[in-house]
């Protein structure tokens, strides 16, 4: 009888060792990241594109995500003047904001992942823009298929300080929200 125990304990262990998580890969083309920022007088929205990106999965449960973004890629979609369309583009690209020629890319490796129901998760990532890491937590849908979320990001942390009533006084109508929001939706490789 010991023996049977002992036997199954040991089948069972090894069954947990070789049980493995699984990445699945983000198709670049197909996901994207959505910009939104806000001002005094208006807001401005745009695109971002994904470099390379994983979802890992045990079983059917989320796991663990990895997304590398190309900040190169910085896209304007609401100004129609083509001129000052690139004007944006370029102080967006700036040491302003996110100085693209230093930090060609930002980072998002998730630390700590919680089903909340379904296929919604809390999760808690590292969030790295012009080589800052700041903690950043957020709800994900996400299926082998791929996944969508909504993050909002302060930009002071990651040394975005241009235009932030918390540095500068007086900006008046000229002051930007601290605060951003990206929309992301990653779609996995068939």
């Amino acid at each position: 009888m010991f023996k049977n125990l002992l036997l199954a304990t040991v089948l069972l262990s090894s069954v947990s060792v070789f049980a493995k998580t699984e990445a699945v890969a983000v198709d670049p083309a197909a996901s994207k990241i959505v910009f939104l920022g806000k001002k005094v007088t208006g807001e401005h929205t745009g695109e971002v594109k994904i470099q390379e990106g994983t979802l890992s999965f045990d079983g059917k449960a989320f796991k663990e995500a990895n997304v590398v973004v190309d900040m190169t890629t910085i896209s304007n979609n609401d100004l129609t003047d083509k001129e000052y369309n690139k004007k944006f583009i370029d102080h967006m690209n700036s040491a302003d904001f996110f100085d693209t020629a230093a930090n060609k890319t930002a980072t998002l490796k998730t630390t700590k992942v919680t089903k909340v129901k379904g296929d919604t998760y809390k999760v808690t990532g590292d969030l790295t823009i012009k080589g800052k890491t700041n903690p950043v937590t957020f709800n994900a849908d996400v299926t082998r298929a791929g996944a969508t979320a909504v993050i909002k990001v302060d930009r002071t942390k990651y040394d975005i300080k241009y235009g932030s009533g918390k540095f500068f006084q007086g900006l008046g109508d000229k002051m930007i929200n601290d605060e951003f929001q990206l929309t992301v939706t990653l779609v996995t490789k068939k």
